[in-house]
Protein backbone atom coordinates (compact mmCIF):
# COMPACT_ATOMS: atom_id res chain seq x y z
CA UNK A 1 0.00 0.00 0.00
CA UNK A 2 1.26 3.31 -1.05
CA UNK A 3 1.91 5.70 2.23
CA UNK A 4 0.41 9.41 2.10
CA UNK A 5 1.96 12.16 2.02
CA UNK A 6 4.31 10.85 -0.40
CA UNK A 7 0.81 9.25 -2.82
CA UNK A 8 -0.64 12.39 -2.91
CA UNK A 9 2.34 15.04 -3.83
CA UNK A 10 3.36 12.33 -6.41
CA UNK A 11 -0.17 12.08 -7.93
CA UNK A 12 -0.52 15.94 -7.64
CA UNK A 13 2.90 15.95 -9.58
CA UNK A 14 2.16 13.42 -12.30
CA UNK A 15 -1.52 14.80 -13.11
CA UNK A 16 -0.01 18.67 -13.62
CA UNK A 17 3.08 17.04 -15.47
CA UNK A 18 0.56 16.30 -18.01
CA UNK A 19 -1.73 19.34 -17.63
CA UNK A 20 -4.97 17.79 -16.84
CA UNK A 21 -7.22 19.39 -14.25
CA UNK A 22 -8.73 17.24 -11.57
CA UNK A 23 -11.92 16.92 -13.03
CA UNK A 24 -10.42 15.01 -16.32
CA UNK A 25 -8.30 12.87 -14.18
CA UNK A 26 -11.09 12.12 -11.90
CA UNK A 27 -13.24 10.97 -14.63
CA UNK A 28 -16.66 9.34 -14.44
CA UNK A 29 -14.77 6.64 -11.67
CA UNK A 30 -14.18 9.23 -8.80
CA UNK A 31 -15.16 12.22 -7.58
CA UNK A 32 -13.18 15.67 -7.64
CA UNK A 33 -13.62 15.44 -3.88
CA UNK A 34 -12.26 12.69 -3.03
CA UNK A 35 -9.33 12.96 -5.65
CA UNK A 36 -8.60 16.29 -3.59
CA UNK A 37 -8.28 14.27 -0.19
CA UNK A 38 -6.13 12.25 -2.24
CA UNK A 39 -3.50 14.96 -3.28
CA UNK A 40 -3.88 16.74 0.08
CA UNK A 41 -2.76 13.44 2.07
CA UNK A 42 -6.13 13.34 3.84
CA UNK A 43 -7.02 9.97 2.53
CA UNK A 44 -5.30 6.93 2.11
CA UNK A 45 -5.41 5.03 -1.65
CA UNK A 46 -6.99 1.88 -1.94
CA UNK A 47 -5.77 -0.61 -4.56
CA UNK A 48 -9.05 0.08 -6.50
CA UNK A 49 -8.35 4.09 -6.18
CA UNK A 50 -4.63 3.40 -7.61
CA UNK A 51 -5.33 1.41 -10.23
CA UNK A 52 -8.58 3.78 -11.75
CA UNK A 53 -5.60 6.91 -11.57
CA UNK A 54 -2.92 4.70 -12.94
CA UNK A 55 -5.27 4.30 -16.03
CA UNK A 56 -6.70 7.59 -16.49
CA UNK A 57 -2.94 8.71 -16.49
CA UNK A 58 -1.55 5.76 -18.85
CA UNK A 59 0.54 4.64 -16.34
CA UNK A 60 1.37 1.67 -14.65
CA UNK A 61 0.51 1.97 -10.74
CA UNK A 62 4.23 1.17 -10.57
CA UNK A 63 4.80 4.71 -11.74
CA UNK A 64 3.02 6.20 -8.45
CA UNK A 65 6.10 5.19 -6.47
CA UNK A 66 8.84 7.83 -5.53
CA UNK A 67 11.59 8.07 -7.78
CA UNK A 68 13.07 11.09 -6.73
CA UNK A 69 13.02 10.34 -3.50
CA UNK A 70 14.47 7.09 -3.81
CA UNK A 71 17.04 8.61 -5.85
CA UNK A 72 17.83 11.07 -2.62
CA UNK A 73 17.24 8.46 -0.12
CA UNK A 74 20.53 6.04 -2.16
CA UNK A 75 22.48 9.60 -2.69
CA UNK A 76 22.27 10.56 0.96
CA UNK A 77 23.38 7.26 2.13
CA UNK A 78 26.09 6.75 -0.51
CA UNK A 79 27.38 10.60 0.95
CA UNK A 80 27.14 9.62 4.99
CA UNK A 81 28.62 6.75 4.27
CA UNK A 82 31.94 7.87 2.14
CA UNK A 83 32.68 11.73 2.73
CA UNK A 84 33.66 13.48 -0.30
CA UNK A 85 32.86 16.55 -2.66
CA UNK A 86 31.59 13.70 -5.41
CA UNK A 87 29.21 12.32 -3.01
CA UNK A 88 27.93 15.73 -2.34
CA UNK A 89 27.32 17.11 -5.80
CA UNK A 90 25.15 13.86 -6.10
CA UNK A 91 22.92 15.12 -3.25
CA UNK A 92 22.61 18.49 -4.88
CA UNK A 93 21.70 16.70 -8.09
CA UNK A 94 19.17 14.81 -6.45
CA UNK A 95 17.64 17.81 -4.90
CA UNK A 96 17.16 19.57 -8.06
CA UNK A 97 15.53 16.78 -9.55
CA UNK A 98 13.30 16.49 -6.89
CA UNK A 99 9.69 17.68 -6.71
CA UNK A 100 7.46 15.26 -4.42
CA UNK A 101 10.26 14.57 -1.77
CA UNK A 102 10.09 13.84 1.64
CA UNK A 103 10.13 16.48 3.97
CA UNK A 104 12.49 15.44 6.55
CA UNK A 105 14.82 13.43 4.11
CA UNK A 106 15.26 16.89 1.77
CA UNK A 107 15.78 19.06 4.87
CA UNK A 108 18.26 16.39 5.89
CA UNK A 109 19.85 16.43 2.12
CA UNK A 110 19.69 20.34 2.15
CA UNK A 111 21.59 20.51 5.65
CA UNK A 112 24.32 18.50 4.23
CA UNK A 113 24.48 20.45 0.96
CA UNK A 114 25.10 23.66 3.33
CA UNK A 115 27.66 22.31 5.11
CA UNK A 116 29.56 21.58 2.58
CA UNK A 117 29.41 25.04 0.64
CA UNK A 118 30.26 26.66 3.92
CA UNK A 119 33.40 24.52 4.06
CA UNK A 120 34.41 25.65 0.80
CA UNK A 121 33.53 29.33 1.50
CA UNK A 122 30.50 29.21 -1.15
CA UNK A 123 28.43 31.15 0.83
CA UNK A 124 25.55 32.38 -1.46
CA UNK A 125 25.19 28.71 -2.77
CA UNK A 126 25.49 28.07 1.33
CA UNK A 127 22.38 30.56 1.67
CA UNK A 128 20.31 29.36 -1.15
CA UNK A 129 20.19 25.88 0.88
CA UNK A 130 19.54 27.49 3.65
CA UNK A 131 16.78 29.70 2.61
CA UNK A 132 14.54 26.45 1.74
CA UNK A 133 15.76 24.55 4.46
CA UNK A 134 14.27 27.15 7.10
CA UNK A 135 11.15 27.28 5.35
CA UNK A 136 11.06 23.09 5.40
CA UNK A 137 11.59 23.56 8.92
CA UNK A 138 8.81 25.78 9.47
CA UNK A 139 6.41 23.44 7.20
CA UNK A 140 7.47 20.35 9.46
CA UNK A 141 7.00 22.54 12.72
CA UNK A 142 9.57 20.63 14.75
CA UNK A 143 11.53 23.09 16.83
CA UNK A 144 14.84 21.62 16.51
CA UNK A 145 15.03 21.71 13.31
CA UNK A 146 13.51 25.17 12.94
CA UNK A 147 16.31 26.39 15.72
CA UNK A 148 19.07 24.42 13.90
CA UNK A 149 18.26 25.80 10.23
CA UNK A 150 18.08 29.96 11.46
CA UNK A 151 21.58 28.85 13.63
CA UNK A 152 22.91 28.04 10.48
CA UNK A 153 21.20 31.47 8.26
CA UNK A 154 22.46 33.74 10.66
CA UNK A 155 25.97 32.48 10.62
CA UNK A 156 25.91 32.45 6.52
CA UNK A 157 24.28 35.49 6.59
CA UNK A 158 26.95 37.16 8.59
CA UNK A 159 29.30 35.48 6.42
CA UNK A 160 27.76 37.69 3.51
CA UNK A 161 27.48 41.11 4.91
CA UNK A 162 24.01 41.06 5.69
CA UNK A 163 23.43 41.53 9.35
CA UNK A 164 20.17 43.12 10.21
CA UNK A 165 18.82 39.59 8.31
CA UNK A 166 21.40 37.75 10.61
CA UNK A 167 20.12 39.25 13.91
CA UNK A 168 16.77 38.42 13.21
CA UNK A 169 17.59 34.75 12.51
CA UNK A 170 20.03 34.11 15.35
CA UNK A 171 17.24 35.87 18.01
CA UNK A 172 15.12 33.77 16.57
CA UNK A 173 16.74 30.41 16.80
CA UNK A 174 17.73 31.71 20.30
CA UNK A 175 14.13 32.20 21.47
CA UNK A 176 12.91 28.57 19.92
CA UNK A 177 16.18 26.78 21.83
CA UNK A 178 15.34 28.68 24.62
CA UNK A 179 11.38 28.37 25.08
CA UNK A 180 11.36 24.85 23.75
CA UNK A 181 13.94 23.42 26.03
CA UNK A 182 16.43 22.22 23.21
CA UNK A 183 19.79 20.44 24.62
CA UNK A 184 22.41 22.50 25.21
CA UNK A 185 24.11 22.17 21.86
CA UNK A 186 21.17 23.96 20.38
CA UNK A 187 20.87 26.81 23.13
CA UNK A 188 24.78 27.08 23.00
CA UNK A 189 24.68 27.62 18.68
CA UNK A 190 22.04 30.01 18.84
CA UNK A 191 23.83 32.03 21.55
CA UNK A 192 27.01 31.70 19.22
CA UNK A 193 25.51 33.25 16.41
CA UNK A 194 23.83 35.81 18.18
CA UNK A 195 26.88 37.28 19.94
CA UNK A 196 28.74 37.08 16.47
CA UNK A 197 26.32 39.12 14.92
CA UNK A 198 25.65 41.39 18.20
CA UNK A 199 29.06 42.01 17.61
CA UNK A 200 28.94 43.12 14.01
CA UNK A 201 26.08 45.21 14.99
CA UNK A 202 28.64 47.32 17.56
CA UNK A 203 25.88 45.85 19.73
CA UNK A 204 28.52 45.14 22.70
CA UNK A 205 26.45 45.35 25.77
CA UNK A 206 23.93 42.65 24.38
CA UNK A 207 26.87 40.83 23.10
CA UNK A 208 28.83 40.89 26.18
CA UNK A 209 25.85 39.37 27.98
CA UNK A 210 25.57 37.03 25.98
CA UNK A 211 28.66 36.06 25.99
CA UNK A 212 28.62 35.16 29.32
CA UNK A 213 25.52 33.41 29.06
CA UNK A 214 27.18 31.01 26.60
CA UNK A 215 30.76 30.38 28.44
CA UNK A 216 28.40 29.93 31.82
CA UNK A 217 26.41 27.15 29.87
CA UNK A 218 29.74 25.26 28.05
CA UNK A 219 31.96 25.72 30.92
CA UNK A 220 33.52 22.24 32.32
CA UNK A 221 33.60 21.00 28.15
CA UNK A 222 36.66 20.38 26.17
CA UNK A 223 34.95 20.09 23.05
CA UNK A 224 34.58 22.11 19.75
CA UNK A 225 31.66 23.70 21.33
CA UNK A 226 33.31 25.32 24.44
CA UNK A 227 36.38 26.01 22.12
CA UNK A 228 34.17 28.55 20.12
CA UNK A 229 32.12 29.66 22.83
CA UNK A 230 36.00 31.06 24.25
CA UNK A 231 36.84 32.45 20.90
CA UNK A 232 33.34 34.30 20.81
CA UNK A 233 33.45 35.91 23.52
CA UNK A 234 37.28 36.76 23.34
CA UNK A 235 36.16 38.54 19.95
CA UNK A 236 33.60 40.60 22.34
CA UNK A 237 36.37 41.21 24.79
CA UNK A 238 38.42 42.59 21.52
CA UNK A 239 35.70 44.60 20.74
CA UNK A 240 35.50 45.91 24.03
CA UNK A 241 38.94 47.83 24.39
CA UNK A 242 39.80 44.55 26.66
CA UNK A 243 42.65 42.69 25.02
CA UNK A 244 44.19 40.88 27.73
CA UNK A 245 40.65 39.58 29.09
CA UNK A 246 40.10 38.49 25.43
CA UNK A 247 44.07 36.64 25.11
CA UNK A 248 43.17 34.78 28.15
CA UNK A 249 40.33 33.65 26.90
CA UNK A 250 41.58 32.31 23.57
CA UNK A 251 44.51 31.13 25.01
CA UNK A 252 42.50 28.44 27.50
CA UNK A 253 41.16 27.26 23.99
CA UNK A 254 44.50 27.33 22.63
CA UNK A 255 45.92 25.35 24.80
CA UNK A 256 42.59 22.97 25.78
CA UNK A 257 41.55 21.71 22.67
CA UNK A 258 43.27 19.51 20.40
CA UNK A 259 43.75 19.23 16.33
CA UNK A 260 42.16 15.31 16.79
CA UNK A 261 38.87 16.83 17.67
CA UNK A 262 38.61 19.71 14.58
CA UNK A 263 41.39 20.14 12.84
CA UNK A 264 39.51 23.12 10.98
CA UNK A 265 38.88 24.90 14.32
CA UNK A 266 42.09 24.30 15.53
CA UNK A 267 43.94 25.87 12.57
CA UNK A 268 41.17 28.59 13.04
CA UNK A 269 41.70 29.32 16.29
CA UNK A 270 45.70 29.58 16.02
CA UNK A 271 44.28 32.42 12.60
CA UNK A 272 42.31 34.37 15.43
CA UNK A 273 45.34 34.57 17.79
CA UNK A 274 47.56 35.20 15.22
CA UNK A 275 45.02 38.43 14.62
CA UNK A 276 44.55 39.44 18.22
CA UNK A 277 48.10 39.75 18.50
CA UNK A 278 48.33 41.74 15.21
CA UNK A 279 45.76 44.16 16.48
CA UNK A 280 47.39 45.36 19.87
CA UNK A 281 49.19 48.17 20.63
CA UNK A 282 51.80 47.98 19.70
CA UNK A 283 51.22 44.75 17.30
CA UNK A 284 53.25 41.59 18.44
CA UNK A 285 54.42 40.61 15.26
CA UNK A 286 56.61 38.00 16.43
CA UNK A 287 53.70 36.28 17.88
CA UNK A 288 51.33 36.85 15.44
CA UNK A 289 54.22 35.43 13.26
CA UNK A 290 54.21 32.05 15.36
CA UNK A 291 50.30 31.31 15.38
CA UNK A 292 50.70 31.92 11.15
CA UNK A 293 52.98 28.98 11.07
CA UNK A 294 51.49 26.73 13.10
CA UNK A 295 48.29 27.07 11.50
CA UNK A 296 49.94 26.57 7.76
CA UNK A 297 51.21 23.17 8.93
CA UNK A 298 47.61 21.66 9.02
CA UNK A 299 46.31 23.64 5.82
CA UNK A 300 47.15 20.32 3.52
CA UNK A 301 45.08 18.42 5.74
CA UNK A 302 41.86 20.81 6.10
CA UNK A 303 41.91 21.00 2.61
CA UNK A 304 39.55 24.10 2.80
CA UNK A 305 40.50 26.96 0.14
CA UNK A 306 39.12 29.77 1.57
CA UNK A 307 41.20 29.07 5.09
CA UNK A 308 44.73 29.00 3.41
CA UNK A 309 43.44 32.39 1.28
CA UNK A 310 42.71 33.99 4.85
CA UNK A 311 46.47 32.63 6.16
CA UNK A 312 48.12 33.86 3.59
CA UNK A 313 45.63 37.30 3.89
CA UNK A 314 46.89 37.94 6.99
CA UNK A 315 50.28 37.19 6.47
CA UNK A 316 50.15 39.80 3.72
CA UNK A 317 48.96 42.29 6.84
CA UNK A 318 51.66 41.16 9.19
CA UNK A 319 54.13 42.03 6.89
CA UNK A 320 52.51 45.29 6.28
CA UNK A 321 52.69 46.09 9.60
CA UNK A 322 56.19 45.50 9.85
CA UNK A 323 56.83 47.84 6.98
CA UNK A 324 57.63 45.53 4.53
CA UNK A 325 55.54 46.96 2.14
CA UNK A 326 56.54 44.79 -1.11
CA UNK A 327 56.37 41.63 0.61
CA UNK A 328 52.41 42.64 1.80
CA UNK A 329 51.85 43.61 -1.79
CA UNK A 330 53.34 40.78 -2.92
CA UNK A 331 51.42 38.53 -0.65
CA UNK A 332 47.96 40.11 -1.48
CA UNK A 333 48.29 39.80 -5.41
CA UNK A 334 48.92 36.21 -4.56
CA UNK A 335 45.75 35.93 -2.80
CA UNK A 336 43.73 38.04 -5.22
CA UNK A 337 45.31 35.69 -8.07
CA UNK A 338 43.21 32.07 -6.52
CA UNK A 339 40.16 34.38 -7.25
CA UNK A 340 39.54 34.48 -3.26
CA UNK A 341 36.04 32.63 -2.08
CA UNK A 342 35.58 34.13 1.49
CA UNK A 343 33.71 35.75 3.95
CA UNK A 344 32.32 39.09 3.34
CA UNK A 345 34.33 40.41 6.10
CA UNK A 346 37.42 38.92 4.85
CA UNK A 347 36.84 40.20 1.19
CA UNK A 348 36.85 43.47 2.87
CA UNK A 349 39.90 43.12 4.64
CA UNK A 350 42.03 42.46 1.45
CA UNK A 351 40.24 45.66 -0.20
CA UNK A 352 41.62 47.67 3.08
CA UNK A 353 44.87 46.43 2.71
CA UNK A 354 44.97 46.86 -1.41
CA UNK A 355 43.86 51.00 -0.15
CA UNK A 356 46.67 51.12 2.12
CA UNK A 357 49.43 49.87 0.41
CA UNK A 358 47.99 52.30 -2.59
CA UNK A 359 48.54 55.15 0.04
CA UNK A 360 52.03 53.89 1.18
CA UNK A 361 53.03 53.35 -3.28
CA UNK A 362 51.92 57.27 -3.14
CA UNK A 363 47.95 56.44 -4.54
CA UNK A 364 47.11 58.48 -1.17
CA UNK A 365 44.21 60.16 -2.83
CA UNK A 366 42.77 56.87 -4.45
CA UNK A 367 43.70 54.71 -1.54
CA UNK A 368 42.12 57.18 0.86
CA UNK A 369 39.00 58.10 -1.28
CA UNK A 370 38.54 53.76 -1.24
CA UNK A 371 39.04 53.46 2.51
CA UNK A 372 35.77 56.13 2.97
CA UNK A 373 34.38 54.45 0.31
CA UNK A 374 34.66 50.90 2.43
CA UNK A 375 33.78 52.51 5.55
CA UNK A 376 30.37 53.96 4.31
CA UNK A 377 29.04 50.48 2.95
CA UNK A 378 29.65 49.18 5.92
CA UNK A 379 28.04 51.33 8.00
CA UNK A 380 25.25 50.98 5.48
CA UNK A 381 24.74 47.57 5.83
CA UNK A 382 24.60 47.93 9.75
CA UNK A 383 28.39 46.18 10.19
CA UNK A 384 28.99 48.96 12.19
CA UNK A 385 32.06 46.95 13.93
CA UNK A 386 34.03 46.39 10.26
CA UNK A 387 32.89 50.48 9.97
CA UNK A 388 34.80 51.00 13.02
CA UNK A 389 37.75 48.80 12.51
CA UNK A 390 38.34 51.21 8.61
CA UNK A 391 37.61 54.60 10.08
CA UNK A 392 40.55 53.56 12.29
CA UNK A 393 42.85 52.21 10.16
CA UNK A 394 42.47 55.46 7.65
CA UNK A 395 43.58 57.29 10.43
CA UNK A 396 46.69 54.84 11.24
CA UNK A 397 47.49 54.92 7.28
CA UNK A 398 47.12 58.89 6.89
CA UNK A 399 49.34 59.06 9.86
CA UNK A 400 51.85 56.69 8.50
CA UNK A 401 52.17 57.79 4.95
CA UNK A 402 52.59 61.48 6.50
CA UNK A 403 55.39 60.56 8.79
CA UNK A 404 55.97 62.11 12.47
CA UNK A 405 54.91 65.30 11.37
Amino acid sequence: MLEQPLFGRRLKQLRTQRGLSQVVLAGEGMSTGYLSRLESGVRQPTTRAVEHLAAQLGIAPTAFDEPETASLTRALAIAASADSDENVRQVEQALASGSGQDPLLRWQALWLVAQWHRRMGEHHKEGESLEELVRLGDELDLPELRSRGLTQLARCLRSCGEIPRAAEAASEAHRLARENDLPIQDVAASLLALVSVETEAGRLSEARAHADELTALTGGRTDSLWAEALWTAAAVRVRQGDPNSAQELLDQALAGFGSAENLSLWTRLRVAAARLHLQKTPPELDVSERYVEQAETSLAFVGIPALGQEVTALKAEIAFQGARFADARALLDRVRGTDPNMTYRNRVRLDILDSRLLVIEGAEEEGLARMRRLAEEAQKAANIDLAADIWRLLADTLALSRGPA
